[in-house]
């Protein structure tokens, strides 16, 4: 006796060895043997063998037409025995044969969209409105497979078809995984042996590298562009009373949201009032107003050579920023020190109204504001500037203050600041400050860091975040944070809501408050430093965030995703044309210095790369490199090594360590990742942040 049974979805027949009242116990053609259960016995026969019953119910069954055997089949549940009667038998009362019956069993089981299942071996027919659907479906699913197998084969041959041209950026990095043109490229890249982005570049997807990078960018930041709702400026309210110092901000000529502007009064007296005026938009935007849900959004304005996107719409960082010539709304920090000593004897916070005389533009005065010039405030200014010679005094008073709360920190930190590289300025030519093509012509020039005018701005704003972030503190108000538990190896800046030592800055406690028309941190510690100087002692209670608030947890948390995102993309641009300098300019070879194995970094230009045959040199080595083929769209660049140089003079080995520490902790640009892969896994950047307080 044998028996043909189902088994986990499967067919299988095989030859009784025993028989119990719930079970049989049944030998497979392969020898093996397996308990079934009776309610899976779907037939029992004495002949044929059942490998011959299955090898003709499979070839029967491919001859039965569904469409035929659907009209065929009655209205009410059915078994496929009853079913094999109708369609194969000349008379109602002449039964199938036990191969027919098995074969219209698998074409039943095969086929869903026709038959229900309604047990084992029991069916019902599909209604004829859902027939319909499930057969246009599988149609349509036959159709797209073949028009993916066509992308493949064009993709193959090195032609981009424009379906996947048009999905090229969610393909590469935010795939959906069941749709056609996603699965044609995997299947291309598997078949070619290529890689889906190299797969990609060959086939002509890619017309401009850098739209390539900037609609990547919109996809994973701006994935509704980077407009802005209709938003109007809210009104400050405050009766804000005009103070007597005439402030001065230092910027950039491109700068339009400007935060921050300095004033000194009472030189020569003994006592000196330094004051931090900060842009106050705090006053008028509210917590959960429109203004406040468009930043909170954005988090950060995002800079790059030759653009940005701000945090807040044009006319709105146009209502607060500190313009010359205006009396602006501003928190201020006013400091009072002795002149001589130079030690902070009182701190205040004020809301005020400012006159900002002027906006000091680093183009226009950096060649003239030098040590030199800050050393010896009372010489000759008829050559200076109108707008300078007035403020010579001021700005040598901030240098030489600037200066001294440079070494107190250093003294904090337990080493000194080393600036082994300096900055590099992007100018674009032709993009008159619109959105660039890729194709402008790049001016690259340098800033050597800690150059007066910076060292004076970076260690006010310094001043100014600590000593708020300090006083709210005391206060028992809570802020947003920057902490670094020390300067080891790994131990990186965190963001939090406790007042903790940042040891990498040397100072008690840092909170970011001196770019709120920038930074959205900023604009929340403007809010609470706001409730502390209208409340004091009673801040904490009427401030907009309160201790352990979630709110200010998830701030923290979307900030530093989107900062990290920023700062890597803004890398990434600057590598871009970086790379489009050495190809405008035909440069072929460069000098560079070594920071660690294979590694090094451009003595001339902001350019990191791997080159061969630096294995085993010293950190400070410096070498003549070739540089090997340029790739905009990976921005990748290797090099080889030509010469070996003299080493960087002074530099002994405790500079080379700071030379390797600085530049290890420094955001590399290189190959970029994405998430498509041929073999389902993925991948993503995780670009770094930087602490630096003038960006």
């Amino acid at each position: 006796m044998f028996l043909l049974f189902e088994e986990a979805g499967k067919f299988m027949a095989g030859r009784v060895l025993s028989e119990a009242e719930s079970s049989v116990q049944v030998e497979l053609d392969s020898g093996k043997r397996v308990k079934v259960k009776a309610a899976n016995i779907l037939m029992k026969f004495e002949r044929p063998e059942p490998a011959r019953l299955l090898g003709s119910a499979q070839i029967i069954s491919q001859s039965i037409e569904l469409e035929l055997a659907w009209e065929f089949s009655p209205e009410h549940e059915f078994g496929f025995a009853e079913l094999a009667r109708e369609y194969f038998s000349s008379s109602s009362s002449q039964e199938a044969t036990l191969e027919q019956q098995a074969g219209t069993l698998l074409r039943l089981f095969e086929a869903p969209h026709y038959f229900r299942r309604a047990g084992k071996g029991r069916f019902r027919k599909a209604p004829a409105d859902i027939l319909a659907l499930a057969l246009a479906a599988i149609e349509k699913k036959r159709q797209l497979a073949l028009q993916t197998q066509q992308w493949v084969e064009a993709l193959s041959r090195g032609e981009c078809p424009d379906a996947v041209r048009e999905q090229l950026y969610k393909i590469l990095f935010k795939p959906d995984k069941s749709a056609a043109e996603y699965k044609a490229v995997v299947e291309a890249s598997r078949s070619t042996h290529l890689g889906p982005l190299e797969l990609l570049i060959r086939a002509g997807a890619i017309d401009s590298p850098y739209q390539f990078h900037w609609k990547r960018f919109l996809l994973e930041n701006f994935p509704k562009g980077t407009g802005f709702p209709r938003l109007e400026a809210a009104l400050i309210r405050d009766e804000l009373p005009l103070s007597a110092a005439r402030a001065f901000s230092i910027d950039d000529s491109a700068t339009t949201e400007i935060d921050d502007a300095l004033s000194v009064q009472g030189l020569g007296s003994g006592t000196v009032v330094l004051g931090i005026h900060i842009a106050a938009p705090g006053l008028a935007i509210l917590p959960g107003s429109p203004i406040d849900l468009t930043g909170r959004q954005r988090l950060s304005t995002v800079y790059m050579p030759g653009y940005k996107v701000t945090m807040l719409p044009d006319d709105v960082v146009q209502a607060y920023t500190l313009q010359s010539g205006r009396d602006c709304p501003a928190v201020s920090l006013y400091l009072t020190l002795d002149e001589a000593t130079l030690e902070i004897r009182r701190s205040e916070t004020r809301l005020e109204q400012v006159h900002i005389d002027v906006n000091l533009r680093h183009d226009q005065i950096d060649g003239i504001v030098t040590g030199e010039w800050l050393e010896n405030p009372v010489a000759e200014t008829g050559s200076d500037p109108e707008f300078l010679q007035s403020r010579r005094a001021p700005l040598s008073f901030l240098h030489r203050l600037a200066k001294e709360l440079k070494a107190r920190r250093e003294l904090v930190r337990g080493k000194p600041e080393v600036f082994n590289r300096p900055d590099y300025n992007f100018r674009l030519v032709g993009n008159e400050g619109g959105e660039p093509q890729g194709n402008e012509q790049v001016l690259i020039s340098v800033r050597q860091r800690g150059a007066p005018l910076d060292l004076i701005v970076s260690e006010a704003m310094i001043l100014a975040n600590s000593t708020w972030g300090n006083w709210l503190a005391e206060l028992g108000v809570p802020a947003i944070y920057r902490s670094q538990a020390s300067l080891l190896p790994g131990v990186k800046v965190r963001m939090g809501t406790k007042a903790l030592p940042h040891a990498g800055i040397g100072v008690k406690s840092y909170a970011w408050s001196t770019s709120p028309l920038r930074r959205y941190t900023d604009l929340v510690n403007q809010w609470q430093i706001i409730a502390c100087a209208r409340h004091g002692k009673t801040a904490a209670l009427v401030a907009p965030f309160k201790a352990r608030d979630a709110d200010l947890f998830s701030i923290i948390s979307s900030f530093d995703a989107a900062y990290s995102a920023y700062n890597g993309y803004q890398g990434a641009m600057e590598r871009f044309w970086t790379l489009k300098y050495l190809q405008q300019n035909s440069i072929t070879e460069i000098t560079a210095t070594v920071f660690k194995e294979n590694m090094v970094r451009a003595d001339q230009l902001p350019l990191v790369l791997p080159v061969s045959g630096a294995s085993g040199l010293p950190r400070g080595a410096r070498l003549r490199v070739r540089l090997g083929a340029i790739d905009e769209v990976t921005l990748d660049v290797s090099g080889s090594v030509l010469a070996r140089l003299d080493a960087l003079p002074g530099v002994d080995k405790e500079s080379q360590d700071n030379l390797a520490d600085e530049d290890d902790d420094s955001a590399v640009a290189g190959p970029i990742a994405i998430a498509v892969d041929i073999s389902e896994s993925e991948t993503q950047v995780s670009p770094l942040a930087s602490d630096n307080p003038v960006p």
